[in-house]
C-alpha cells in the first residue's frame, strides 16, 4: 500500500516513464495477438483461478489423502485476494492512458490481481509437485506452472491493463502469498512427525487419544 501510495503522489515521474511500455505495446498490435493475449488474459480471471484451485485440490486429496497439503493452493489465493482487494481499493491508481482491450473491473490498476492470482495458484503448484516421483512428469508440471503466470503478465501488459510496477508488485504478493501457504504446510506437518515420534519413544499408539495429548504438550 505504501508503495502504491508512492506511484500515485512523489513518484508520479515513474508512472508517467512506465505507461510508455504500455504505448508501444499498444502501438505493436495486431489481431492475432489480441486473440492470444485474450485467452492467456483470461487465465487469471477470478472464475477460472477458482475452478482450477477447486479442480487440482480435489484431485490431490484423492491422490494424497492429506487434506492439508490439498488446502496449500486455497490458502495462498485467498491471502492473495485479500492483499488485493485491500491495495486496490485503498490506494485506487488509474489503468494506463491507452486503449484497454480487457472489461476493466471495479478495481484500480495497482496492485494486479490477475497476475497476484495465478502467480499465487501456480507457484503453490509447482511447490506441491515436489511430491512427484516421476521426474519427467514433475519438471513438466514445474516448467508449465512457472511459465502460466508469465503468459497472464505480458497479457495484461499488452492489452492495457496494468503498469509494469502494477504486475511486479501483483507477482511479488503471490509469490510471497504461496511461500507462506507452503510454509504452514511444512510447519503443520513437522509438527505432526515431532508429535508421532514423541509417542513412538513413550510407547504409545499415534493414533491413540493418548498420543494426540502429547502432541498437545
Amino acid at each position: 500500500m505504501g508503495f502504491g501510495f508512492a506511484l500515485t503522489g512523489p513518484l508520479t515521474g515513474l508512472s508517467r516513464e512506465e505507461e510508455a511500455v504500455n504505448k508501444d505495446l499498444a502501438a505493436q498490435r495486431s489481431s492475432t495477438w489480441n486473440t492470444i493475449t485474450m485467452v492467456w488474459s483470461h487465465i487469471g480471471n477470478t472464475e477460472i483461478v477458482i475452478g482450477v484451485c477447486i479442480l487440482v485440490c480435489l484431485v490431490l486429496l484423492w491422490r494424497t489423502r492429506d487434506l492439508l497439503f490439498s488446502l496449500v493452493p486455497v490458502i495462498a489465493i485467498s491471502l492473495q485476494a485479500t492483499i488485493f482487494v485491500l491495495a486496490a481499493n485503498v490506494v485506487g491508481r488509474p489503468r494506463p492512458k491507452v486503449s484497454h482491450l480487457d472489461p476493466a473491473p471495479p478495481t484500480s490498476s495497482y496492485p494486479s490481481g490477475h497476475v497476484g492470482a495465478s502467480t499465487a495458484l501456480y507457484l503453490s503448484f509447482v511447490l506441491l509437485a515436489s511430491r512427484i516421483e516421476r521426474a519427467w512428469l514433475r519438471w513438466s508440471v514445474t516448467v508449465v506452472c512457472l511459465l502460466v503466470p508469465l503468459l497472464v503478465t505480458f497479457a495484461r501488459l499488452y492489452r492495457g491493463m496494468h503498469h509494469v510496477t502494477d504486475v511486479s508488485v501483483g507477482m511479488l504478493n503471490g509469490l510471497l502469498c504461496a511461500l507462506l501457504a507452503f510454509g504452514w504446510y511444512r510447519h503443520r506437518a513437522r509438527s505432526t512427525e515431532r508429535a508421532t515420534d514423541r509417542a513412538v519413544e513413550r510407547g504409545t499408539d499415534p493414533g491413540t487419544p493418548q498420543a494426540e495429548a502429547a502432541a498437545v504438550s
